[in-house]
């Protein structure tokens, strides 16, 4: 008697999609994995710990990415497009207030190095992962800012990134990983280019 379809294991094509499944379910768990132990311990993390908290062998990491700076680089595309998430929104808030959309911004920034790891090294360019849409936005907010009077004349996007860089770094050097101390800082670094209130002539 002939086995029907029905009867029948399961087919090629379903094999090769269960297949896939389980490779995508790899895929995302190394990827969260890979998001966690970089956010720990930052640049500095190896792909056996990632592999280790995603419940894996090394080869099922270096399946989906070669290299370790090839995860990096993944990573530190889901960073930038935080960033541009962030600043697009802070960019709409400059209209009407560039200095206080400039000083949230850089809180949330800096409340969130205080817990990552990677991000630091990602704001600091070490990877080479440039993006001009941040480069544009900032200079959208600073030029909105220097228009209100509220930002220096001189301000420019050099400023804040070796102000909150700076900042990010000597609070990493120190271990503190307290949000609000992060979020004290990056208002003091603010307060180096607000403009100067106008003083009346004698």
């Amino acid at each position: 008697m002939a086995t029907s379809k029905s009867d029948a294991g399961p087919t090629d094509a379903q094999s090769w999609a269960g297949r896939r499944a389980d490779a995508r379910q790899n895929h995302e768990r190394v990827l969260a994995a890979a998001i966690e132990v970089f956010t720990e311990h930052g640049i500095g993390a190896t792909i056996p710990q990632v592999a280790a908290r995603a419940g894996v062998g090394k080869a099922t990491v270096y399946r989906s990415y070669p290299t370790k700076a090839d995860l990096v680089q993944e990573l530190a595309r889901t960073h930038i497009e935080w960033f541009h998430e962030l600043t697009t929104a802070a960019v709409d808030a400059a209209h009407s207030d560039a200095y206080r959309a400039l000083e949230s911004l850089l809180e949330r920034i800096t409340a969130r190095l205080a817990q990552d790891r990677l991000m630091i090294e990602v704001l600091s360019g070490v990877e080479g992962l440039g993006d001009v849409r941040l480069e544009r936005q900032l200079e959208q907010i600073l030029a909105l800012g220097r228009a209100q009077g509220s930002l220096r004349a001189d301000a420019t996007g050099m400023d804040i990134q070796v102000l909150v860089s700076g900042v990010a770094r000597a609070l990493i050097d120190l271990d503190i990983r307290d949000p609000d101390i992060w979020r004290r800082y990056a208002r003091l670094a603010l307060a180096a280019i607000r403009a100067e209130p106008a003083r009346d002539a004698h």
